[in-house]
């Protein structure tokens, strides 16, 4: 049985990404979707998520979104034991239902050892790794991703001193883990020409290395497709 026999890929409410990104993504919380799509089996079981929203990078939104629409691609996640090329055929097969024309950026993370095998399998272009920044973190509570710090203090007038306040001393400035930065392009071949012409970046190399699986033997709810 051929992949495209075994799997179907459809659009999914966002609601139904909220146990696969909080439990069983490593970053364990929920990123902007705007749109969502799940990996179902023969059966009709979800087998796996993939969402793409606004990106955070107000350089990236500025420079596209004039002209075209950006996206990142934020979360990717899959049950364990599936066939080797489910993968790539998921995150193709997504690629396909956006909508166009359309930038989609994505990123590896280099802190979890992950190089982007996956981009480089479905033909993105690589543009190195993420600029050098500082993050906030809270001593002993190193699990918290800095976004969900920030999140803390949402809605207050001066929020890096609410934070302040709030953990004292404990609050600490940290080196943001740089990341491997892919694009693809969505669109006619001259509209791809030129969201190829307007990439900042110098295209390099895909990096290579051992990538490092992290822990994704959370068990999601049963969810058939309704469809």
């Amino acid at each position: 049985m051929s992949i495209k026999d075994k799997y179907v890929v459809k659009s999914i409410e966002k609601s139904l990404c909220k146990d696969w990104c909080i439990n069983k993504h490593y970053a364990h919380r929920l990123p902007p979707i705007e749109h969502a799509f799940a990996l179902f089996d023969e059966t009709n079981i979800m087998q796996g998520i993939v969402t793409y929203g606004t990106p955070a990078s107000n350089t990236l939104r500025s420079l596209w979104n004039d002209v075209y629409k950006l996206k990142e691609l934020n979360r990717l996640v899959i049950n364990e034991g599936l066939e080797k090329n489910a993968l790539s055929y998921f995150v193709s097969q997504s690629l396909f239902l956006l909508p166009k024309p359309l930038v989609i950026v994505s990123y590896a993370d280099t802190s979890q050892n992950h190089h982007g095998y996956i981009y480089q399998a479905t033909n993105w272009i690589y543009t190195g790794l993420s600029a050098v920044f500082k993050d906030y973190s809270v001593k002993g509570k190193e699990h918290l991703h800095s976004a969900t710090i920030m999140d803390m203090s949402r809605g207050k007038e001066n929020r890096v001193e609410w934070l302040r306040n709030k953990f004292g001393d404990d609050l600490i400035m940290i080196d943001r883990p740089r990341k491997h930065r892919y694009f693809y392009f969505l669109g006619t071949k001259n509209v791809v020409k030129d969201m190829k012409a307007m990439l900042p970046y110098k295209i390099e190399s895909y990096p290579k290395g051992d990538n490092v699986r992290y822990d994704a033997s959370h068990e999601i709810k049963v969810q058939l497709s309704a469809f």
